[in-house]
């Protein structure tokens, strides 16, 4: 059990040490010199379950961020969904973003509902969460106004997955400026 002490002490040891050296001498806020963005970009297919179950299928397109603290994602996605059983046929296109790596996603979709006599536009402010291609996501669709047709999901949720069949890498390596030592 000393052993095991002693050898974690030194590991400890140095990386205090070795991260003691590694800062600059202008200061500890120094950019990133680092910079990596991924572009993602697929088809999704999904179920929708309110008031009636509804298949989604669309393609989303992700923005990211990659980051130590703090990455962020933007996504925006162009659909369409079917209820089969009520024949009402809906347009999605929306966006939404996550701050950082384990934190709600937030977002809208613009939407059309149709039942191939009457249409109805809306707007769905939605909150979900993302793990991995899986995106579950939960909110309202305030729809126009109608007295005919009503089979459409008013408060919902939804299960989309992503399959990223794209991606786009880019590293942007900043390099700095250094002073000449005499000028």
């Amino acid at each position: 059990m000393n052993m095991w002490r002693r050898i974690l002490s030194s590991f400890i040891f140095l990386i205090i040490f070795s991260n003691a050296f590694s800062f600059e001498l202008e200061g500890l806020n120094r950019p990133n010199p680092l910079k990596i963005d991924v572009v993602k970009t697929g088809p999704y297919f999904g179920l929708q379950k309110g008031k009636y179950t509804i298949f989604e299928l669309g393609i989303e397109r992700q923005w990211k961020q990659i980051k130590l603290k703090s990455p962020s994602t933007h996504a925006a996605h162009f659909g369409f969904n079917y209820n089969f059983k009520y024949n009402v046929l809906g347009y999605d296109i929306g966006y939404w973003f996550k701050q950082n790596r384990l934190g709600f996603t937030y977002g809208a979709t613009l939407c059309m509902r149709t039942d191939f006599d009457e249409s109805r536009f809306g707007i769905a402010p939605v909150i979900g969460y993302k793990l991995w291609q899986f995106h579950l996501q939960t909110g309202y669709h305030f729809l126009s106004r109608s007295t005919v047709f009503t089979e459409t999901n008013g408060l919902f949720i939804s299960l989309r997955f992503v399959i990223i069949n794209d991606r786009d890498v880019d590293v942007d390596r900043k390099k700095k400026k250094r002073k000449p030592l005499f000028s």
